[in-house]
């Protein structure tokens, strides 16, 4: 394995330069966000070419600058991810004084991000009804946990209890395993993109008409999308999801199976890359076997092939048959760690790691590129209040 870990925290040159005005170079953001969701919203937005204004509270700013231990300046790893490029205003919105500021500061937002608890945006009137009313042309996004509207729209939420109530940790993991949390924020950054979508498309809509309006997502909405093929199985077809590890429901052979040295995901998608697995294993017989001749068949008897099948794949290293079955067109991969994952020449040429302009250490940049070239990562994340000049222009 290429590289090593210290590598990775290492500054960088940047590979990609923006060499032209970025697709949101002109617009105004507004970002009222803690911790993940609208500040993931935030960062894309900025990584796009925004301007994003992060508010903050005056003590303590973001809770997610304490999210950890102390990385740089004091404030966490994940702040300076989620946070890059962002300009950082520190108000108190309970007092007239930050109304004020904050006022001033709408009549040039073109978009309001924000993730604050519910009900607060209405104690504050800063709410979208309100503020759409007061600012026309405002694109005003509320992020929820449970949604806008229901029983529990006033509930906040965070991204394992989601996960637990939208049925996500149910389905995931093997059959025997507990429920088990998804290993990334799926519903928190899931939740973060929604909302630039949304935005966006709100965007081009006010380029019609001349008017905002208010766009809601929430995180168990993402997450019942996440699982719609589970929840349309179920609800359509009355079939209860089994938990398949690293398989799938609808394939066979299509999941991680051990090799000599570690574990190989084979995915055979359709029956003519089972009779290509069948061909180079020496298995001609398979695809003319009427247990599995065909994908519903093999559904049906994928016992009785993967009892074949096992025994054959403990026989190579897992290089050795990912080799095999590459030159043969099987699609495949090592189940890697994320350093072998870090360390590969693929990962490595995209690029998708990036310097931060005046730091010692690089971040992974927005996994978008424009007529060939990523937009690079403009700055760092800001400190506490760093640009509360914006208030007096």
């Amino acid at each position: 394995m290429r590289g090593s870990f210290l590598d990775f925290n290492m500054p960088l040159k940047p590979t990609h330069e923006n060499l032209s005005p970025l697709p949101l170079n002109g617009i105004r953001v507004m970002e009222l966000g803690q911790v993940l969701s609208a500040p993931f919203a935030g960062s894309i937005l900025s990584d796009l070419g925004a301007e994003v204004l992060k508010i903050e509270k005056c003590e303590g700013g973001d809770d997610a600058r304490h999210m950890g231990p102390a990385f740089r300046r004091g404030d966490a790893l994940n702040f300076h991810l989620f946070n890059r490029g962002k300009k950082s205003i520190a108000l108190d919105l309970k007092s007239p004084e930050g109304l004020k500021d904050l006022d001033l500061l709408l009549k040039d937002t073109d978009i309001l991000i924000h993730n604050l608890r519910p009900g607060v945006t209405q104690d504050l009137g800063i709410d979208g009804k309100t503020l759409c009313v007061h600012f026309p042309r405002l694109i005003y996004c509320e992020i929820s946990a449970f949604g806008h509207t229901g029983p529990m729209s006033m509930r906040p939420g965070y991204e394992p209890l989601i996960q637990a109530f939208s049925g996500l940790s149910s389905t995931n993991g093997g059959p025997k395993d507990p429920p088990i949390r998804i290993g990334a924020s799926v519903c928190d950054q899931g939740t973060g993109m929604w909302a630039v979508i949304g935005v966006l498309s709100m965007l081009e809509k006010r380029r019609h008409t001349g008017l905002g309006g208010v766009v809601n997502a929430s995180l168990l909405e993402t997450a019942l999308v996440w699982n719609g093929q589970k929840s349309e199985a179920y609800l359509n077809q009355q079939q209860l999801p089994v938990r398949h590890a690293s398989g799938h429901p609808n394939f066979v052979p299509y999941e991680a199976f051990d090799t000599l040295d570690g574990p190989l995901l084979i995915c055979c998608g359709n029956d003519r890359l089972f009779a290509k697995l069948s061909a180079v294993l020496g298995q001609h017989q398979w695809p003319a076997d009427p247990r599995f001749a065909g994908n519903r068949q093999r559904i049906l008897n994928k016992d009785a092939l993967l009892k074949e099948l096992c025994p054959i794949l403990l026989t190579q290293s897992r290089l050795r048959w990912e080799e095999v079955f590459e030159a043969a067109g099987v699609p495949c991969s090592p189940i890697y760690s994320l350093p072998e994952t870090l360390a590969h020449p693929q990962v490595e040429a995209l690029g998708l790691r990036q310097a931060v302009p005046g730091e010692d250490f690089s971040l992974t940049g927005l996994p978008l590129s424009f007529d060939g070239v990523r937009p690079a990562i403009s700055a760092g994340a800001p400190a506490l209040g760093e640009h509360n000049d914006l208030c007096q222009s």
